[in-house]
Parts: structure tokens; sequence; C-alpha cells
């Protein structure tokens, strides 16, 4: 090519492959001013999908479809990127597949029999809350299928079949209000071996449930028993009674416990791990507790661009990871794997959630460090630069993406898909949160 010449190349699945006429860019708000939220903008572009006469998100290329939390949790940044009819489509598309309070872990084609997820219906009631705030009250009577079924009657659903018990085996404690979750069926769902099962009461799960009762309650949806706020206030008051760590100075990841073990008689799991941000990010811990623990995350876990899923610290109670005929595969008491490399059975998956950094936590993690200093200047300016070190996996790698993951240890090589949907969109999603916290004088 001669300097400055333009070539243009068209790769399709269609039998005959779409002119460049066609091949508009899907309907987003205006560019941001700084070069990093427009690159940030353009690629979040590449993962918004039909399905049928609805949208959804392929989570990541080239090897992933479009999976349930993933796709809330990506659609967060949709929002933030003006597409908010596409994420309403979503909303309505999903919703068809509830089913007494589950949803589907994945989709293929039109089978959605895989439901072992305990945090994607609790995410799906995040994004409706999201979306409502921009579209107004009637998200809620969007019907989803055509008996009538509306979108208030899948959140009320999801929080009924909670606290009743789920087909899938998801359970609401009485005695805490708290969520207990089978194994494997939280977004650190590695098995075959498992490599972070988290049977009992993540805390994350704990976080998700207390915002959906909080929204039931504000949207005055008729309760199953006792009012969603009274339920609310218990589960809040439970996460904090039982799982802050007072020596550690941050929560624990999960109460581990057998089903039919309440969360009083858990045992409390004093691993370091980035789940418990998410409560801090909703404003669960106060601000003394939340600070030690954000600066504990970002001591042991911030790497550039990504947040490790363990630290590189010894846990309790210990983590066996065995193959299936019983072979150890590593420390149970100082798990962390730093490397994502190797056979896959008996090296990538024990490492994927034991030290692999994941890009889409940190936009959370950003988020943690502001509410737990109150949105001082100094604690924004932080957020924003330790948020900004993505750039750098821009403009690398797969070119104008974000990864999926990296690895723990320097030099934090990119691993696993090379365009992850939900690291990019979870970082656009913060980093324009930041616009609205900037002085009105220094904006155009």
């Amino acid at each position: 090519l001669k300097k400055a010449e333009i070539v243009k190349l068209v790769m399709s699945a269609e039998t005959s492959p779409p002119g460049f006429d066609v091949l508009t860019s899907a309907p987003n708000a205006p560019l941001m001013e700084d070069a990093f939220g427009q690159r940030l903008e353009l690629a979040a572009r590449a993962f918004v999908a039909r399905r049928g006469t609805g949208r959804t998100i392929i989570a990541g290329y080239p090897w992933f479809l479009d999976w349930g939390r993933d796709t809330f949790i990506s659609a967060r940044g949709l929002l933030s990127a003006g597409m908010v009819t596409e994420v309403v489509e979503m909303l309505v598309t999903f919703g068809r597949f509830a089913e007494n309070g589950t949803m589907p872990n994945i989709i293929h084609g039109d089978n959605a029999s895989n439901r072992d997820t305990s945090d994607a219906p609790l995410w799906y009631g995040v994004l409706c809350e999201e979306a409502a705030a921009l579209v107004g009250g009637t998200l809620y009577e969007k019907t989803v299928n055509d008996s009538g079924k509306k979108i208030a009657d899948v959140l009320s659903e999801i929080a009924s079949g909670y606290m009743r018990g789920t087909s899938n085996g998801i359970r609401m404690d009485p005695a805490s209000a708290l969520i207990w979750s089978p194994a494997h069926f939280t977004w650190m769902d590695t098995n075959y071996p498992a490599g972070t099962p988290r049977e009992g009461y993540p805390v994350e799960i704990q976080a998700l449930w207390i915002r959906l009762l909080r929204q039931l309650q504000q949207r005055n949806l008729k309760p199953v028993a006792q009012p969603w706020a009274v339920l609310a206030d218990q589960a809040e008051q439970s996460l904090r009674k039982y799982f802050w760590l007072e020596e550690q100075g941050y929560p624990a990841d999960v109460l581990f416990a057998p089903s039919g073990t309440s969360a009083a008689n858990a045992i409390r799991d004093q691993a370091l791990r980035c789940n418990f941000l998410f409560a801090v990010a909703f404003g669960y811990f106060p601000g003394s507790q939340a600070r030690r623990a954000v600066t504990s995350a970002f001591k042991y876990l911030f790497v550039p661009g990504a947040m490790r899923t363990l630290a590189p610290l010894p846990v309790w109670p210990p983590l066996e990871i065995k193959t299936p005929n019983g072979r150890p595969l590593n420390d149970p008491r100082e798990p962390y794997w730093g490397r994502y490399q190797g056979d896959e059975d008996t090296q990538r998956k024990p490492a994927y959630h034991n030290g692999t950094a994941w890009p889409w936590v940190l936009p959370t993690a950003c988020e943690a460090m502001m509410r737990a200093w109150d949105s001082a200047p100094a604690a924004v300016a932080s957020a924003k630069a330790c948020l900004g070190s993505v750039d750098y996996l821009l403009l690398s790698n797969c070119l104008g993406q974000l990864p999926e993951i990296l690895d723990g240890d320097a030099p934090h090589q990119a691993r696993g898909c090379d365009a992850q949907a939900w690291s990019v969109l979870e970082a656009l999603r913060v980093w324009k949160g930041f616009e609205t916290l900037r002085p009105s004088s220094e904006k155009k």
C-alpha cells in the first residue's frame, strides 16, 4: 500500500456478504472527549449481537457466546454508552428465560437449561435498576413473553424463589436473611478440578441480594411475607456481623457451609480475594471498615489493568485442589498461582481464580475506593489513575480491545479471550462516571 492509502476488509458468515453501506456502528452517545474514553467506546460496539428479535452480548472473542452474568454486567456499560434501547431488549430477552427465580448461566440457541448460577439473576436485578433510572418506571411494565409476564414479575419471582429455595439449590437462610449458594455457582466457577467451589454464603452474592431487596422496596412490589425493607435490613446487618474479619481488616470472601447450615454456624474464609469490593462499592460497609478493606485490596490484589482474584498470602481454611484421582495440584495453605499457562486441567484451571488478574473487577475496585473515602478529590484522582492503567492493554495484544485475564505475576501477560466484553464495558461505565464528578468549569 502507498502511504495513507486505505483498504477495507469485510469478513462475514453470511452467504452473501453485506456491503459497506450497511455495516454501520450501533447507535451510541457522542464519543467522549479524551482518547482513552473514545477507545473504550469504540471497543464496546463489538459485542452487541442479535438473538432472534432481541439483543444480547457476546461475552468474549474468539470463544464465548452469551453468558447470563456476563451479559448483565456488561450491559451496565452499554447504558453508559447510550445504548439504552438495546439494553431494554436484553432485559426482555433474558426475562423470557426466567423460571422460578433462576436464569440461564449460558444459552445455546434456545437451550437455556444450564442454570448453575446464583449471581446472574441478581445481576439482572442490578441492570433493571440502572436501566429504570434512565427510562423511568415504565421499564418494570415491559412484558417479556406472550403470557403477559412483566419485568417486575421477573424480579419478584427471583426474590421469592431465593427465599423459598430454587430448584437448583439456591436458598435463603431465614435466621440471617443471607443467601446460600451451591458450589461453582458464582463467577469463580472453575470445576473439574474444583478450583474455587465457594459453597456457602459468598460475599458478593449477599451484596447483590441486598440491592435487589432495596429495589423491590423502592418499587413497592408486593412482598412474599415480611416487607422487603425489613428483609434487606436484616441481610445487611448479617453481612457486617458475619463477614467482617477484624484482625485481617477486610470481609471474608465466603462463609463456608454445606447445604442446610446457617450463616451463624459457617466457617469464615480468611483468604484475601476481590469479591468483597462489590459490597464496599454498594455501600454496605461503614467508612473505617471500607477504608481498611480497600487498602488491603490495592496493596495485594492490584496489578496494572486488573485485580488479582487471590492475594499471594497464606489462606485459612486450606484450599485443596486435586485431580479426579486425588492427586494434589497445589499447596493448600498457599494456593496463589501467578501464571495462567500450561495444561488446562492441572495448571490453568487451578490458576484461573486463584491469583489470575481480571480487568473487569478493577472498575468496581475504583468505585469502592471512592466510596470508602466519600469521593474526596484525592480518592477520585487515585481511582482514575488506577482505572487508567488499563490503557496500555488497549494499545497492545488485541489492538483496541481488553483481554479476559492477565497473569497475576509480572509482567502480567494477557491471557484468555483476546477481547472480553465485561473488561471493556465495566471500564467504560466507571470511566464515564468520572465525568459526573468533574467540576462544571472543567467540562466543555
